[in-house]
Protein backbone atom coordinates (compact mmCIF):
# COMPACT_ATOMS: atom_id res chain seq x y z
CA UNK A 1 0.00 0.00 0.00
CA UNK A 2 2.87 2.35 0.84
CA UNK A 3 4.40 1.67 -2.57
CA UNK A 4 1.08 2.55 -4.23
CA UNK A 5 0.74 5.85 -2.38
CA UNK A 6 4.32 6.84 -3.19
CA UNK A 7 4.05 6.07 -6.92
CA UNK A 8 4.03 8.98 -9.35
CA UNK A 9 0.98 7.60 -11.15
CA UNK A 10 -1.05 7.57 -7.94
CA UNK A 11 0.01 11.10 -7.00
CA UNK A 12 -0.84 12.48 -10.43
CA UNK A 13 -4.20 10.68 -10.46
CA UNK A 14 -4.90 12.14 -7.01
CA UNK A 15 -3.84 15.61 -8.20
CA UNK A 16 -6.22 15.41 -11.17
CA UNK A 17 -9.09 14.21 -8.98
CA UNK A 18 -8.53 16.91 -6.37
CA UNK A 19 -8.22 19.58 -9.05
CA UNK A 20 -11.58 18.55 -10.50
CA UNK A 21 -13.26 18.28 -7.08
CA UNK A 22 -11.90 21.53 -5.64
CA UNK A 23 -12.05 23.62 -8.81
CA UNK A 24 -15.47 25.04 -7.97
CA UNK A 25 -15.03 24.96 -4.19
CA UNK A 26 -11.82 26.83 -3.40
CA UNK A 27 -12.14 30.63 -3.23
CA UNK A 28 -10.32 32.50 -5.97
CA UNK A 29 -7.86 33.98 -3.48
CA UNK A 30 -6.64 30.46 -2.62
CA UNK A 31 -6.77 29.20 -6.20
CA UNK A 32 -4.56 32.09 -7.30
CA UNK A 33 -1.83 30.79 -4.96
CA UNK A 34 -1.67 27.64 -7.06
CA UNK A 35 -1.73 29.71 -10.24
CA UNK A 36 1.26 31.65 -8.90
CA UNK A 37 3.13 28.40 -8.24
CA UNK A 38 2.25 27.17 -11.73
CA UNK A 39 3.57 30.36 -13.28
CA UNK A 40 6.93 30.03 -11.52
CA UNK A 41 7.19 26.28 -12.13
CA UNK A 42 6.38 26.64 -15.83
CA UNK A 43 9.21 29.17 -16.18
CA UNK A 44 11.58 26.77 -14.39
CA UNK A 45 10.48 23.91 -16.64
CA UNK A 46 11.08 26.05 -19.74
CA UNK A 47 14.55 26.90 -18.42
CA UNK A 48 15.36 23.23 -17.82
CA UNK A 49 14.24 21.81 -21.19
CA UNK A 50 17.40 22.80 -23.16
CA UNK A 51 19.58 21.60 -20.27
CA UNK A 52 17.70 18.29 -20.17
CA UNK A 53 18.36 17.82 -23.88
CA UNK A 54 22.08 18.62 -23.59
CA UNK A 55 22.53 16.60 -20.39
CA UNK A 56 20.71 13.49 -21.63
CA UNK A 57 21.14 13.40 -25.41
CA UNK A 58 24.88 14.18 -25.55
CA UNK A 59 26.00 11.21 -23.40
CA UNK A 60 23.51 8.93 -25.16
CA UNK A 61 24.85 9.81 -28.62
CA UNK A 62 28.45 9.47 -27.47
CA UNK A 63 27.80 6.02 -25.94
CA UNK A 64 25.94 4.65 -28.97
CA UNK A 65 28.79 5.79 -31.17
CA UNK A 66 31.28 3.70 -29.16
CA UNK A 67 29.98 0.55 -30.84
CA UNK A 68 31.29 -0.47 -34.22
CA UNK A 69 30.33 -2.68 -37.11
CA UNK A 70 27.37 -3.29 -39.35
CA UNK A 71 25.43 -5.12 -36.62
CA UNK A 72 25.22 -1.96 -34.54
CA UNK A 73 24.11 0.13 -37.51
CA UNK A 74 21.53 -2.48 -38.47
CA UNK A 75 20.03 -2.64 -34.98
CA UNK A 76 19.95 1.14 -34.58
CA UNK A 77 18.34 1.56 -38.03
CA UNK A 78 15.62 -1.01 -37.30
CA UNK A 79 14.91 0.44 -33.86
CA UNK A 80 14.72 4.01 -35.16
CA UNK A 81 12.55 3.03 -38.12
CA UNK A 82 10.13 1.11 -35.87
CA UNK A 83 9.92 3.93 -33.33
CA UNK A 84 9.23 6.49 -36.05
CA UNK A 85 6.73 4.24 -37.82
CA UNK A 86 4.82 3.65 -34.57
CA UNK A 87 4.62 7.40 -33.97
CA UNK A 88 3.37 8.00 -37.52
CA UNK A 89 0.85 5.18 -37.13
CA UNK A 90 -0.47 6.92 -34.02
CA UNK A 91 -0.77 10.13 -36.02
CA UNK A 92 -2.53 8.39 -38.91
CA UNK A 93 -5.07 6.64 -36.68
CA UNK A 94 -5.56 9.87 -34.75
CA UNK A 95 -6.27 11.86 -37.91
CA UNK A 96 -8.89 9.26 -38.78
CA UNK A 97 -10.62 9.00 -35.40
CA UNK A 98 -9.92 12.10 -33.31
CA UNK A 99 -11.17 15.13 -35.31
CA UNK A 100 -14.84 14.19 -35.03
CA UNK A 101 -14.41 13.84 -31.28
CA UNK A 102 -12.72 17.16 -30.60
CA UNK A 103 -14.07 19.38 -33.41
CA UNK A 104 -16.58 21.10 -31.14
CA UNK A 105 -14.19 21.54 -28.22
CA UNK A 106 -13.20 25.06 -27.29
CA UNK A 107 -9.61 26.22 -27.48
CA UNK A 108 -7.33 24.85 -24.82
CA UNK A 109 -6.00 28.35 -24.29
CA UNK A 110 -9.38 29.26 -22.88
CA UNK A 111 -9.30 26.18 -20.69
CA UNK A 112 -5.77 26.49 -19.36
CA UNK A 113 -5.74 30.26 -18.79
CA UNK A 114 -9.11 31.50 -17.58
CA UNK A 115 -9.20 35.23 -17.06
CA UNK A 116 -10.57 35.00 -13.51
CA UNK A 117 -7.62 33.00 -12.19
CA UNK A 118 -4.42 34.99 -12.53
CA UNK A 119 -1.24 34.52 -10.47
CA UNK A 120 -0.39 37.05 -7.80
CA UNK A 121 2.99 37.60 -9.47
CA UNK A 122 5.19 36.10 -12.18
CA UNK A 123 8.90 35.35 -12.39
CA UNK A 124 10.77 35.32 -15.70
CA UNK A 125 13.44 32.60 -16.04
CA UNK A 126 14.63 32.72 -19.68
CA UNK A 127 16.43 29.58 -20.93
CA UNK A 128 20.12 29.80 -21.68
CA UNK A 129 19.51 28.76 -25.32
CA UNK A 130 16.57 27.62 -27.41
CA UNK A 131 15.58 24.00 -27.91
CA UNK A 132 16.88 23.58 -31.46
CA UNK A 133 20.25 25.04 -30.51
CA UNK A 134 20.39 22.56 -27.62
CA UNK A 135 19.64 19.66 -29.97
CA UNK A 136 22.28 20.70 -32.51
CA UNK A 137 24.85 21.23 -29.75
CA UNK A 138 24.05 17.81 -28.30
CA UNK A 139 24.62 16.05 -31.61
CA UNK A 140 27.84 17.92 -32.36
CA UNK A 141 29.26 17.19 -28.91
CA UNK A 142 28.01 13.60 -28.78
CA UNK A 143 29.43 12.66 -32.17
CA UNK A 144 32.63 14.60 -31.51
CA UNK A 145 33.18 12.81 -28.20
CA UNK A 146 32.49 9.43 -29.80
CA UNK A 147 34.72 9.74 -32.87
CA UNK A 148 37.45 11.71 -31.11
CA UNK A 149 37.52 9.44 -28.05
CA UNK A 150 37.48 12.57 -25.87
CA UNK A 151 37.36 11.00 -22.42
CA UNK A 152 37.51 14.27 -20.48
CA UNK A 153 34.50 15.72 -22.27
CA UNK A 154 32.70 12.37 -21.97
CA UNK A 155 33.20 12.48 -18.20
CA UNK A 156 31.98 16.09 -18.06
CA UNK A 157 28.77 15.35 -19.92
CA UNK A 158 28.20 12.16 -17.92
CA UNK A 159 28.42 14.27 -14.77
CA UNK A 160 26.07 16.82 -16.32
CA UNK A 161 23.68 13.95 -17.02
CA UNK A 162 23.81 13.04 -13.33
CA UNK A 163 22.98 16.63 -12.38
CA UNK A 164 20.10 16.85 -14.85
CA UNK A 165 18.76 13.45 -13.81
CA UNK A 166 18.96 14.61 -10.19
CA UNK A 167 16.97 17.76 -10.94
CA UNK A 168 14.33 15.69 -12.75
CA UNK A 169 14.12 13.12 -9.95
CA UNK A 170 14.38 15.47 -6.97
CA UNK A 171 12.64 18.65 -8.19
CA UNK A 172 10.59 18.32 -11.37
CA UNK A 173 8.96 14.91 -10.78
CA UNK A 174 8.02 15.56 -7.11
CA UNK A 175 6.49 18.95 -7.99
CA UNK A 176 4.62 17.73 -11.07
CA UNK A 177 1.53 16.55 -9.13
CA UNK A 178 1.13 20.01 -7.60
CA UNK A 179 1.59 21.63 -11.01
CA UNK A 180 -0.96 19.29 -12.61
CA UNK A 181 -3.35 19.92 -9.70
CA UNK A 182 -3.16 23.63 -10.53
CA UNK A 183 -3.82 22.96 -14.23
CA UNK A 184 -6.95 20.90 -13.50
CA UNK A 185 -8.05 23.34 -10.82
CA UNK A 186 -7.92 26.07 -13.44
CA UNK A 187 -9.68 23.93 -16.05
CA UNK A 188 -12.48 23.07 -13.63
CA UNK A 189 -12.88 26.71 -12.67
CA UNK A 190 -13.33 27.54 -16.36
CA UNK A 191 -16.05 24.90 -16.74
CA UNK A 192 -14.33 22.85 -19.45
CA UNK A 193 -12.73 19.98 -17.51
CA UNK A 194 -15.50 17.41 -18.09
CA UNK A 195 -15.22 17.73 -21.88
CA UNK A 196 -11.42 17.51 -21.81
CA UNK A 197 -11.38 14.48 -19.47
CA UNK A 198 -14.00 12.70 -21.60
CA UNK A 199 -11.96 13.27 -24.76
CA UNK A 200 -8.76 11.93 -23.26
CA UNK A 201 -10.49 8.90 -21.73
CA UNK A 202 -11.46 7.95 -25.28
CA UNK A 203 -7.94 8.66 -26.58
CA UNK A 204 -6.43 6.38 -23.92
CA UNK A 205 -8.60 3.47 -25.10
CA UNK A 206 -7.39 4.01 -28.66
CA UNK A 207 -3.76 4.06 -27.46
CA UNK A 208 -4.17 0.75 -25.62
CA UNK A 209 -5.53 -0.84 -28.82
CA UNK A 210 -2.58 0.56 -30.81
CA UNK A 211 -0.11 -0.97 -28.33
CA UNK A 212 -1.52 -4.38 -29.21
CA UNK A 213 -1.28 -3.63 -32.94
CA UNK A 214 2.40 -2.63 -32.55
CA UNK A 215 3.23 -5.96 -30.90
CA UNK A 216 1.27 -7.92 -33.48
CA UNK A 217 2.97 -6.33 -36.50
CA UNK A 218 6.42 -6.57 -34.85
CA UNK A 219 6.09 -10.31 -34.25
CA UNK A 220 4.40 -10.89 -37.59
CA UNK A 221 7.54 -9.50 -39.25
CA UNK A 222 9.72 -11.61 -36.93
CA UNK A 223 7.62 -14.69 -37.72
CA UNK A 224 7.79 -14.12 -41.47
CA UNK A 225 11.55 -13.61 -41.25
CA UNK A 226 12.12 -16.88 -39.39
CA UNK A 227 9.09 -18.82 -40.76
CA UNK A 228 7.80 -19.39 -37.23
CA UNK A 229 4.44 -18.80 -35.52
CA UNK A 230 4.35 -15.07 -34.58
CA UNK A 231 1.77 -15.60 -31.81
CA UNK A 232 3.95 -18.26 -30.21
CA UNK A 233 6.95 -15.95 -30.39
CA UNK A 234 4.90 -13.17 -28.78
CA UNK A 235 3.53 -15.53 -26.13
CA UNK A 236 7.07 -16.47 -25.10
CA UNK A 237 7.76 -12.77 -24.37
CA UNK A 238 4.74 -12.43 -22.07
CA UNK A 239 6.86 -12.59 -18.84
CA UNK A 240 8.86 -9.58 -20.08
CA UNK A 241 5.62 -7.71 -20.82
CA UNK A 242 4.24 -8.40 -17.34
CA UNK A 243 7.53 -7.49 -15.66
CA UNK A 244 7.65 -4.15 -17.48
CA UNK A 245 3.99 -3.59 -16.64
CA UNK A 246 4.83 -3.93 -12.97
CA UNK A 247 8.15 -2.05 -12.90
CA UNK A 248 7.55 0.65 -15.58
CA UNK A 249 11.28 0.34 -16.30
CA UNK A 250 12.96 -0.89 -19.48
CA UNK A 251 16.27 -1.23 -17.66
CA UNK A 252 14.83 -3.29 -14.80
CA UNK A 253 13.20 -5.65 -17.30
CA UNK A 254 16.39 -6.38 -19.29
CA UNK A 255 17.19 -9.68 -17.50
CA UNK A 256 13.68 -11.04 -18.17
CA UNK A 257 13.66 -9.76 -21.76
CA UNK A 258 17.05 -11.39 -22.32
CA UNK A 259 15.94 -14.74 -20.88
CA UNK A 260 12.72 -14.86 -22.91
CA UNK A 261 14.56 -13.81 -26.07
CA UNK A 262 16.86 -16.81 -25.61
CA UNK A 263 13.77 -19.02 -25.33
CA UNK A 264 12.76 -17.71 -28.77
CA UNK A 265 15.96 -19.40 -30.06
CA UNK A 266 17.94 -16.20 -30.51
CA UNK A 267 21.70 -16.75 -30.12
CA UNK A 268 23.12 -15.63 -26.80
CA UNK A 269 25.56 -13.20 -28.41
CA UNK A 270 22.86 -11.42 -30.43
CA UNK A 271 20.43 -11.34 -27.50
CA UNK A 272 23.11 -9.95 -25.20
CA UNK A 273 23.88 -7.20 -27.70
CA UNK A 274 20.41 -6.30 -29.01
CA UNK A 275 18.30 -6.41 -25.82
CA UNK A 276 20.30 -3.87 -23.74
CA UNK A 277 20.81 -1.61 -26.78
CA UNK A 278 17.12 -1.62 -27.71
CA UNK A 279 16.17 -0.89 -24.10
CA UNK A 280 17.94 2.41 -24.73
CA UNK A 281 16.91 3.32 -28.28
CA UNK A 282 13.72 1.41 -29.17
CA UNK A 283 10.54 3.16 -27.93
CA UNK A 284 7.63 2.41 -30.31
CA UNK A 285 4.94 2.25 -27.61
CA UNK A 286 6.07 5.50 -26.00
CA UNK A 287 6.49 7.34 -29.32
CA UNK A 288 3.03 6.28 -30.53
CA UNK A 289 1.49 7.39 -27.24
CA UNK A 290 3.17 10.79 -27.37
CA UNK A 291 2.15 11.28 -31.01
CA UNK A 292 -1.53 10.48 -30.29
CA UNK A 293 -1.70 12.77 -27.27
CA UNK A 294 0.12 15.58 -29.08
CA UNK A 295 -2.27 15.35 -32.04
CA UNK A 296 -5.25 15.52 -29.69
CA UNK A 297 -3.94 18.67 -28.02
CA UNK A 298 -3.26 20.22 -31.43
CA UNK A 299 -6.84 19.47 -32.51
CA UNK A 300 -8.34 20.88 -29.31
CA UNK A 301 -6.26 24.01 -29.51
CA UNK A 302 -6.62 24.60 -33.26
CA UNK A 303 -2.86 24.24 -33.81
CA UNK A 304 -1.22 23.04 -37.07
CA UNK A 305 -1.25 19.26 -37.35
CA UNK A 306 -0.54 18.57 -41.02
CA UNK A 307 1.45 15.50 -42.07
CA UNK A 308 4.66 17.43 -42.81
CA UNK A 309 4.68 18.97 -39.34
CA UNK A 310 4.12 15.63 -37.62
CA UNK A 311 6.64 13.86 -39.85
CA UNK A 312 9.23 16.39 -38.69
CA UNK A 313 8.07 15.90 -35.10
CA UNK A 314 8.16 12.09 -35.17
CA UNK A 315 11.56 11.90 -36.86
CA UNK A 316 13.01 14.20 -34.21
CA UNK A 317 11.14 12.36 -31.44
CA UNK A 318 12.80 9.07 -32.38
CA UNK A 319 16.19 10.72 -32.00
CA UNK A 320 15.74 12.55 -28.69
CA UNK A 321 14.17 9.53 -27.01
CA UNK A 322 17.49 7.66 -27.04
CA UNK A 323 18.18 9.67 -23.91
CA UNK A 324 15.04 8.57 -22.09
CA UNK A 325 15.65 5.22 -20.34
CA UNK A 326 17.03 5.18 -16.82
CA UNK A 327 15.68 8.63 -15.96
CA UNK A 328 12.32 8.91 -14.17
CA UNK A 329 9.80 10.23 -16.68
CA UNK A 330 12.63 10.29 -19.20
CA UNK A 331 10.61 9.69 -22.37
CA UNK A 332 8.18 12.53 -21.87
CA UNK A 333 10.89 14.83 -20.52
CA UNK A 334 13.00 14.28 -23.65
CA UNK A 335 9.90 14.76 -25.80
CA UNK A 336 9.24 18.22 -24.33
CA UNK A 337 11.91 19.63 -26.65
CA UNK A 338 10.29 18.73 -30.00
CA UNK A 339 6.85 19.36 -28.51
CA UNK A 340 7.89 22.94 -27.79
CA UNK A 341 10.11 23.67 -30.78
CA UNK A 342 8.18 21.89 -33.56
CA UNK A 343 4.57 21.76 -32.40
CA UNK A 344 4.69 25.00 -30.38
CA UNK A 345 3.36 23.55 -27.11
CA UNK A 346 3.33 25.95 -24.18
CA UNK A 347 3.94 24.82 -20.59
CA UNK A 348 0.24 24.14 -19.89
CA UNK A 349 -0.01 21.84 -22.91
CA UNK A 350 3.24 20.17 -21.84
CA UNK A 351 1.78 19.56 -18.37
CA UNK A 352 -1.23 17.81 -19.89
CA UNK A 353 1.12 15.71 -22.02
CA UNK A 354 3.05 14.69 -18.91
CA UNK A 355 -0.13 13.75 -17.04
CA UNK A 356 -1.46 11.70 -19.96
CA UNK A 357 1.87 10.00 -20.58
CA UNK A 358 2.40 8.95 -16.98
CA UNK A 359 -1.18 7.67 -16.75
CA UNK A 360 -0.19 5.05 -19.38
CA UNK A 361 3.53 4.79 -18.59
CA UNK A 362 3.72 1.11 -17.68
CA UNK A 363 1.78 0.01 -20.78
CA UNK A 364 4.12 1.97 -23.07
CA UNK A 365 7.18 0.48 -21.35
CA UNK A 366 5.73 -3.03 -21.65
CA UNK A 367 5.15 -2.50 -25.37
CA UNK A 368 8.70 -1.17 -25.80
CA UNK A 369 10.53 -4.04 -24.12
CA UNK A 370 8.34 -6.78 -25.59
CA UNK A 371 8.93 -5.52 -29.11
CA UNK A 372 12.70 -5.55 -28.39
CA UNK A 373 12.47 -9.33 -28.61
CA UNK A 374 11.13 -9.08 -32.16
CA UNK A 375 14.09 -6.96 -33.25
CA UNK A 376 16.47 -9.49 -31.69
CA UNK A 377 14.83 -12.29 -33.72
CA UNK A 378 15.15 -10.32 -36.98
CA UNK A 379 18.76 -9.25 -36.34
CA UNK A 380 19.71 -12.81 -35.37
CA UNK A 381 18.23 -14.19 -38.62
CA UNK A 382 19.98 -11.53 -40.77
CA UNK A 383 23.28 -12.22 -38.99
CA UNK A 384 22.81 -15.96 -39.49
CA UNK A 385 22.19 -15.51 -43.23
CA UNK A 386 25.42 -13.52 -43.62
CA UNK A 387 27.58 -16.29 -42.21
Amino acid sequence: MRKLFSSLLFRIALAIALGIILGNVLPDSVARVFMTFNGVFSQFLGFMIPLIIIGLVTPAISEIGKGSGKLLLLTVAIAYADTSFAALMGYGVGEWLFPSLVASTESMAQVAKPEDLQPYFTVSIPPLLDVMSALVLSFIMGLGISYGQLQTLRNCFNEMKDVVAGVIAKAIIPLLPLYIFGIFLSMTNSGQVLRIVTIFAYIILVIFALHIIILLYAYTIAGLTTKRNPLRLLGTMLPAYLTALGTSSSAATIPVTFAQTLRNKVSEGIAGFVVPLCATIHMPGSAMKISCCALTICLINGMPHDFATFLHFTLMLGIVMVAAPGVPGGCIMAALAPLASILGFDTEAQALMIALYIAMDSFGTACNVTSDGAIAIVVDKINENKK
